[in-house]
């Protein structure tokens, strides 16, 4: 009976927060303690042996909201830094010199563009990085006949390929899965590869497609300003580089492209501390959402992982759950668009519980749960109507945002059933 009432209740939310009328941030924190409550956790209850509180005050809630801080600690710094590429100029030279490098050619042009989108999303996030980075890129597109729905697609696969190597993301994936960051850097990388190959494909096909119709790219003053140096251009590498070559932590590495950006735009150490007060300041406005997200994500992660939450659940789990390498292929290709609306196979919504679950009850191995979800987020963060990002970039073009997730759904699905079959291969 506390299984399905548990399997009602995350039915209820998911519901809930399909149809928006319950936000992310407010709809995990409630699961988490309702899953507690049903399981029948009470406020406190502390171990006699080890004096250890695994009661829903102190575990679930106290617990959860700090479990995932080294992995917000790192968003932080990420946000920093794509505040300092922001403000700076750098994120807009970028993309620029991108397009000048295309010439009068709409295929390379819309590659090269793609490739600089790819490059900024590394470092950069949020909502203001992609009106701004989509304010620029966008009307380029379409100057070059790039029909608008195709230009969308084009911004948010690049995005996607650039959020595989985003180290926030790295540490949010560590801490939720329990995987190490050479695992989690592995597999993203193979993953960004995947995502680079489905992008070229469906720039290909849409070219062969649509007629070009040309309309006049949107000049405005900031257009004309002066391009940032070329060693500022590199920023977004730096802390990239550290993690991968000289095997640096995540945070320590984002802290050098910090200095190193403003070192290599600021003229006087006055104007480099006030730029690195102002873009803290903001880079931590910036990422607000994602750390309060992270906090309902940690309290859902530890209800679901309590001892008396996954003893109700095991029974259905370990009759759904695959444990062959044909069986897992099979369930989560099916099943992929399930991370579509924060579902439960999106990390960064109800799949953090069912991840945790999993994990918990040792029915799969860490690394595959790790590879099945960062599979089917390929789903999420490129199609979902309901991103932010998703909403704007189709507001600011005119494009219906259904139409979009259509456009983009067979391409996206064939991208998560690729990441699926290549993490049975790795971790199976």
């Amino acid at each position: 009976m506390q299984a399905v009432l548990i399997l009602v209740l995350f039915l209820a939310i998911a519901v809930l927060m399909i149809t928006r009328k319950l936000p992310t941030l407010i709809a995990l924190p409630i699961l988490a303690i309702g899953i507690a409550v049903i399981a029948g956790v009470p406020l406190k209850m502390v171990d006699p042996k080890t004096k250890v509180d695994t009661g829903l005050l102190a575990y679930v809630i106290d617990g959860g909201a700090i479990k995932l801080a080294a992995a917000y600690v790192a968003v932080m710094f990420g946000a920093w830094l794509g505040q300092i590429m922001n403000q700076t100029g750098i994120s807009k030279s970028i993309v620029k010199t991108a397009a000048e490098l295309g010439g009068d050619r709409p295929f390379i042009i819309t590659i090269l563009v793609a490739a600089a989108i790819a490059l900024l999303f590394t470092t950069v996030g949020g909502l203001g990085a992609v009106i701004m980075i989509g304010s620029i890129t966008l009307p380029i597109l379409m100057s070059v006949g790039v029909a608008p729905i195709t230009a969308i697609a084009v911004f948010l696969f690049g995005m996607a390929i650039g959020l595989e190597l985003n180290m926030g993301n790295w540490a949010f994936y560590i801490t939720a899965t329990g995987v190490t960051l050479e695992q989690v850097k592995n597999f993203a990388l193979v993953l960004m590869v995947l995502t680079a190959i489905t992008a070229l494909i469906f720039i290909i096909i849409e070219f062969k497609r649509q007629g070009l119709k040309f309309s006049w790219a949107q000049v405005n003053e900031e257009d004309a300003e002066k391009k940032v140096n070329f060693l500022a251009l590199l920023t977004p590498l730096i802390p990239i580089t550290f993690v991968l070559i000289f095997k640096w932590s995540i945070i320590s590495s984002f802290m050098i492209g910090i200095v190193y950006g403003v070192i290599t735009t600021q003229k006087s150490i006055k104007n480099a501390l006030n730029t690195l007060t102002k873009t803290a300041y903001d880079g931590i406005a910036d990422s607000a959402p994602a750390v309060l997200l992270m906090i309902g994500i940690g309290m859902l992660l530890n209800a679901v992982m309590h001892p008396m939450v996954a003893k109700s659940l095991e029974p259905i789990l370990k009759s759904i759950i695959p444990s062959s390498r044909i069986s897992y292929i099979i369930f989560f290709s099916l099943l992929a668009p399930l991370a579509l609306y924060r579902g439960p196979l999106n990390l960064w919504g109800l799949g953090s519980g069912i991840a945790g679950l999993i994990i918990g009850l040792k029915l799969l191995p860490p690394t595959a749960v790790m590879g099945a979800l960062l599979s089917t987020e390929r789903i999420q963060v490129i199609g979902d109507p309901t991103n932010t990002q998703n909403v704007w970039l189709s507001n600011y073009a005119g494009v219906d945002v259904n139409k979009l997730l259509l456009k983009l759904l067979p391409y996206i699905w064939i991208l998560a059933i690729a990441g699926v079959v290549t993490a049975s291969i790795m971790f199976f």
